[in-house]
């Protein structure tokens, strides 16, 4: 399994529009420091397949590689907005699974264009593509929103985001599925007093530490939580990673 993170960012992304904070500018002069909207990709049997889509340039990137199918997670914008431009192109339709939900993202189901929606994933019903198996499972957000196990027979990988806490279910199938890599929602600092749909940092590795993962990557990461760590360097296991846009599982320091 080929895995890579292409955007590790919350909505406002990083640097964030107007703000002057440490991480703002420090991502404006040290551009391999932004954050673009959480999304990323797995490439199996020479296949590649994108989890979310909310980059804006998805048209330019699907048309340098065309993607074998979408695994969306949910229908708020930040994830889904770069389908807008990509269904009006041409060729082969491309298959997009995701959760039930009736009313999507503005009018995506009913204009679809080239992109082929498949009906909604059912939590825990495994489906397959050649050698890869994803079992899509439920997460905790203001829309359906499910994360995905990804099993290509060699590495498990667990990707769920965006959610805060883990539903009882959901960690007790990953308790017994044992994934080799978790990657998940962390997207508040620890300071944040009032979190709703997504994890603070703290809450992240405390789910980290009851699944017990070999490895685990952090990501939807705020500027809040790169201004935090910037100001209060904060100490993380040696198995957990921040990720950067463009990560791999390769390049695991």
């Amino acid at each position: 399994m080929e895995f890579r993170f292409n955007g590790t960012g919350d909505s406002a992304q990083v640097p964030r529009f107007g703000c002057n904070c440490v991480a703002c500018n420090r991502a404006r002069v040290f551009t391999s420091l932004q954050r673009s909207p959480c999304s990323a990709e797995v490439r199996v049997d020479g296949k590649r397949y994108l989890l979310d889509a909310g980059r804006m340039d998805l048209a330019l990137s699907c048309e340098m590689e065309r993607p074998a199918a979408f695994l969306i997670t949910h229908y708020h914008a930040d994830h889904v907005q770069g389908l807008f431009h990509l269904r009006w192109g041409c060729g082969e339709p491309i298959p997009v699974y995701g959760p039930k939900d009736a009313q999507g993202c503005a009018d995506l189901h009913r204009n679809s264009g080239i992109l082929d929606f498949q009906p909604g994933l059912k939590p825990f019903r495994t489906i397959k593509f050649d050698s890869l198996t994803v079992t899509p499972v439920p997460l905790k957000h203001s829309k359906p929103t499910l994360g995905y196990c990804l099993d290509d027979g060699g590495t498990r990988l667990a990707y769920l985001t965006d959610t805060f806490g883990l539903p009882v279910e959901t960690e007790r199938f990953l308790n017994s599925w044992q994934p080799d890599v978790v990657v998940l929602d962390a997207c508040h600092p620890a300071s944040y007093a009032t979190p709703r749909n997504h994890n603070t940092i703290t809450q992240a590795l405390d789910i980290i530490t009851r699944l017990n993962p070999p490895r685990a990557y952090l990501t939807h990461i705020s500027h809040e939580l790169d201004a935090e760590r910037l100001l209060k360097p904060m100490d993380l296991p040696l198995k957990v990673r921040i990720a950067q846009d463009g990560d791999t599982l390769d390049n695991w320091p």
